[in-house]
């Protein structure tokens, strides 16, 4: 917990202090991990936002022609994916790909003793490593997840077009109805308080492995445990958070 607090504060030092000190981040780096976090991760997190539409419209659909009620399940799957669907499976998706690739490289840095050499030549760790992953994860997180919401709604679409004829301005206007920019603004501060948490528990991970190639391991693991654990628990917070503040 110590390390973890004492990274935090370092980042919060580089990324919102050092630059008006004349200490400037480089953007290139930044790039690079925005491509590998966010581009590369776009296949991957669509594909899963509209399997969730898909299911979502199909679960809700069964249960509320039961009731006569099936022209909500446009309401439901549009709510469901903006407050909550979208945000946390999508963070999961991200965990489970970026954030134990990041706590595997840096451990693998550490264990060859290459972030040591960083030190030697008075080459900050954090700001040389870490900075470039933060910045990339809190803008391509948020990025994911509002793309998957879209993805996602498509999917609920698809299914209400063909299983239960509705036309396309039933459907948006049904969303539309249901929803407002709360939902995706709830969403999108989710998303930048699990960016956060994911990429600084990952970083955390692997600048203190130890016990060489079975040490990554194990500090990869405990980085995606850990991270899931800690997004659930703020996902629980925040949603307690937004639904007595309103």
């Amino acid at each position: 917990m110590k390390n973890y607090l004492q990274l935090n504060l370092s980042l919060l030092y580089w990324v919102f202090i050092a630059p008006f000190k004349g200490q400037f981040f480089k953007l290139s780096p930044i790039i690079r991990q925005m491509v590998f976090i966010g581009v590369r991760a776009v296949p991957m997190v669509a594909l899963t936002a509209l399997t969730i539409g898909i299911t979502l419209a199909m679960q809700s659909a069964r249960s509320l022609q039961q009731l006569g009620a099936e022209i909500y399940v446009p309401n439901l799957v549009t709510v469901a994916l903006l407050r909550e669907m979208g945000p946390v499976l999508i963070a999961v998706i991200v965990i489970g790909r970026s954030g134990s690739a990041v706590a595997a490289e840096l451990g693998t840095m550490k264990v060859s003793e290459e972030i040591e050499a960083l030190e030697v030549m008075a080459i900050n760790p954090v700001r040389f490593l870490i900075v470039p992953r933060f910045l990339a994860m809190l803008v391509m997180l948020p990025a994911l997840i509002i793309l998957g919401n879209y993805v996602g709604i498509f999917g609920g679409w698809l299914v209400c077009w063909l299983a239960l004829d509705f036309n396309v301005a039933g459907f948006i206007l049904g969303a539309l109805e249901s929803s407002d920019l709360w939902d995706l603004y709830s969403g999108v501060v989710k998303s930048v308080v699990f960016a956060w948490l994911v990429i600084t528990i990952a970083c955390n991970a692997g600048m203190h492995v130890e016990g060489g190639a079975e040490g990554v391991g194990q500090a990869t693991t405990k980085s995606v445990v850990h991270g899931l654990l800690a997004m659930l628990v703020s996902n629980a917070l925040l949603t307690v958070l937004f639904f007595f503040g309103r």
